[in-house]
């Protein structure tokens, strides 16, 4: 018995062993695909969080006058390097020299009169030990003539005339007194470097003498120079911000995460980063130094108003700030404001979410002005010694 066997029905199956072949590869590379992922995401993708939405940040040192005066010269622009101290502009130095010298003048002729309120206490002195000779010189002369008054050696006149005569010499010595008192006052327990009128005049010397360095303007920091708007004989006054100066080497990076990202994070973490301006070539190590206190919307200066009936719940970002290795910004520096891609590994939780010791060091100083306040002491006491007699000070 033989069995025929259909044409179309033999065509028909191959097509469709191919498809369920090709479902169940398509089916295994769902499967396998799906654990590789869980396996990724157990192992690797849970302890990383990252975004997009960061930036480069740094310190912006605005360059503004601490006095009054005339723009001269200008000695950065756009874009130069200068060094902390560098004078970056010069205001016209004329009203402040005129100022400066009035004041010395005013300090020299100040020790003078002081020192001359020395000699005269010292005069005082003297004065007043001759006044107490004439005092004791009277007393002994009426006392002598009171007991010649009964013998009529002496007439009642003349120890009338000595009485007048101590009296007089008593009230010279009183009076001589009170002068020492007064003038001993002005210089008691003091020196002439440390005499009240010595030390306005000092004061008065330091503050032109510190006006006129400021006609020079100088950098507080090194970086280079961003934003000059200052120009030649421009009047300008303190607090006018005339150019900027970017420290590049103190560049950060704030990156804005989503809240549902921040629970795993602590300060210390490490952050691998990417900028738009190297591209993927270029790898930043990075460490999470401290996460905010706020999101962007609560420091807005316009807070959000959720109080309203028609609220809309929206994922807010917190920003955070991650540190940058200083060699890595020497060799590929950025610039302020620039896209940056950050990665933070969330494996280490040993670290706090906020930080708990305080700051015992200042977090940026400078010593640009230090220099100017110890030059006008100097010069203080410069003048008062080449104006002070020997023997007082």
């Amino acid at each position: 018995m033989t069995t025929e066997i259909n044409p179309q029905a033999a065509a028909a199956q191959p097509p469709t062993s191919k498809r369920k072949r090709a479902l169940m590869i398509l089916a295994t590379v769902v499967v396998v695909a799906g654990i590789a992922w869980a396996l990724w995401y157990l192992l690797v993708g849970r302890w990383h969080e990252s975004t997009d939405d960061a930036y480069a940040q740094g310190n912006v040192v605005a360059i503004t006058p601490q006095a009054a005066g005339t723009v001269v010269s200008i000695a950065a622009d756009d874009g130069m390097k200068v060094d902390a101290g560098q004078v970056l502009v010069q205001l016209d130095p004329n009203d402040a020299q005129v100022a400066y010298q009035q004041a010395v003048a005013n300090l020299a002729n100040t020790v003078r009169q002081v020192r001359g309120l020395y000699s005269t206490v010292e005069a005082g002195q003297a004065d007043l030990a001759a006044r107490r000779v004439s005092v004791e010189k009277a007393r002994a002369d009426v006392q002598r003539r009171e007991g010649l008054v009964a013998t009529g050696a002496v007439s009642a006149e003349e120890l009338a005339h000595v009485r007048d005569e101590l009296t007089a010499a008593q009230a010279a010595l009183a009076a001589s007194g009170e002068n020492l008192s007064r003038n001993r006052a002005l210089v008691d327990a003091t020196t002439v470097i440390d005499q009240p009128q010595v030390e306005a005049a000092a004061a008065q010397l330091r503050q032109a003498y510190l006006n006129a360095q400021r006609m020079a303007i100088v950098a507080p920091v090194s970086g280079h120079v961003a934003k000059r708007s200052v120009q030649l004989g421009q009047r300008v006054q303190p607090g006018a911000t005339m150019m900027t100066i970017v420290p590049l080497e103190q560049v950060w990076v704030e990156a804005n995460f989503k809240e549902t990202q921040l629970a795993k994070m602590r300060i210390g973490q490490p952050v691998k980063l990417h900028s738009d301006l190297y591209g993927d070539d270029v790898e930043f190590d990075g460490k999470l130094a401290s996460l905010g206190l706020g999101t962007g919307s609560a420091f807005a200066l316009l807070p959000a108003q959720n109080a309203s009936g028609n609220w809309i719940k929206i994922v807010q970002r917190v920003p955070v700030r991650i540190e940058i290795d200083r060699t890595q910004l020497a060799a590929h520096p950025l610039r302020i404001g620039l896209s940056m891609h950050a990665d933070v590994a969330l494996r280490d939780q040993g670290g706090a979410v906020l930080a708990t010791v305080p700051q015992e060091k200042p977090v940026l100083s400078t010593q640009a002005y230090a220099k100017q306040l110890a030059d006008a002491d100097a010069l203080i006491q410069k003048i008062v010694r080449e104006n002070l007699a020997q023997g007082h000070g």
